[in-house]
């Protein structure tokens, strides 16, 4: 009864959060999806990739692909990124593709204050396939499949292009940052069967602080380096149509390592008479930092602490994203300041 009523509540979902936005845990290290205004912030090139994978114990698991490229130029005090989304819903197979360009500028308000406004245009593609769906005449009285395909008739090839748009801003300092981002700024009709269904706007809050402690060294004598050792509260707070989100975490940082634990939900709002607690998320990350480059990897997992149930599988989450310089080395550099936000 219990698997029964999982898969019950997992047949709902979908179409009670059509609306939504996929979303990722470790959101700073989907820097280019959760604002604009990171595109060229590492003031490098970057590369990177996200994976998470919800609910895999259902039928009904959502899976999401990112991947993104941003880069800095300097002599335009400019970043310009390139996004990529691909994600799928539900047993229905619904399927959303965006592909979207960005780009920031980096205005030095003081020596210690700076602000990014950033804007992105982009392309998405929805569609949807039903031939996984099984039906009433395909099983016998004892609920076994007695036949492979069923007599209903679906038009198979139902999809929905549209534009969308999103701006965004972050004001940040050595320590600490503040961003705001809007997506989806002209509500888009999403349907894919021809009738009317509007995109909500997504609102976006997020900022943190971080805390320095005392450095460790690695090597010694003239090749030692300084390693970061530091504890960073970070929140976010979403809004989209009528669903609120507000993550709570705080991460530290060993280097090379990075241990992170963070809370969402939004437990003074109850959802349908139920307290709105999502998840607990824990995250164990790696970095590798060298003169020019940094090599990032993380993992999360999500501990699922809502009515769903931790049957569901809760939900992994794979990031990867790696900076590099490619600046001339006979300029010299300009004066600026990198937001101090996490990469996981």
């Amino acid at each position: 009864m219990n698997k029964l009523r999982l898969i019950f509540i997992a047949l709902l979902f979908p179409l009670a959060a059509f609306a939504q936005d996929p979303q990722f845990s470790q959101f700073y290290a989907a820097p280019l999806y959760l604002n604009p205004a990171f595109a060229g912030s590492t003031q490098y090139t970057r590369v990177g990739m996200n994976y998470r994978n919800q609910w895999p114990s259902l039928d009904a698991s959502f899976t999401t692909t990112s991947l993104f490229a941003d880069h800095y130029i300097e002599d335009y005090n400019s970043g310009v990124g390139f996004l990529f989304t691909y994600d799928r819903e539900g047993l229905a197979g619904l399927r959303s593709m965006n592909v979207s360009l960005q780009y920031a500028y980096q205005l030095n308000i003081t020596d210690k204050l700076s602000f990014r406004p950033g804007f992105q245009v982009g392309y998405v593609n929805r569609s949807v396939n039903f031939d996984k769906l099984t039906f009433g005449d395909q099983f016998n009285a004892n609920g076994q499949i007695i036949s492979p395909v069923t007599a209903e008739q679906f038009n198979t090839g139902l999809s929905k292009g549209f534009v969308d748009l999103g701006v965004g801003g972050l004001m940040y300092t050595e320590k600490a940052w503040f961003g705001v981002s809007v997506h989806h700024l002209t509500e888009p009709n999403q349907s894919v069967i021809g009738e009317s269904s509007a995109l909500p706007r997504k609102f976006s809050y997020h900022g943190g602080y971080k805390i320095m402690l005392k450095d460790g060294v690695m090597g010694q004598g003239l090749f030692s380096r300084k390693r970061e050792r530091s504890v960073t509260p970070t929140f976010q707070y979403k809004n989209q149509g009528e669903f609120d989100q507000l993550d709570l975490g705080l991460y530290l940082t060993l280097e090379p390592i990075i241990i992170g634990t963070w809370y969402r939900g939004l437990p003074m709002k109850q959802v349908d008479g139920f307290a709105n607690n999502e998840a607990i998320v824990m995250l164990f990350g790696f970095t590798k930092k060298g003169k020019e480059d940094v090599l990032n990897i993380g993992y999360s997992y999500d501990i699922t602490i809502s009515q769903l149930g931790a049957s569901s599988g809760g939900a992994h989450e794979f990031t990867m994203s790696y900076t590099w310089s490619n600046r001339d080395p006979r300029k010299p550099p300009k004066s600026k300041m990198r937001i101090p936000c996490p990469d996981f």
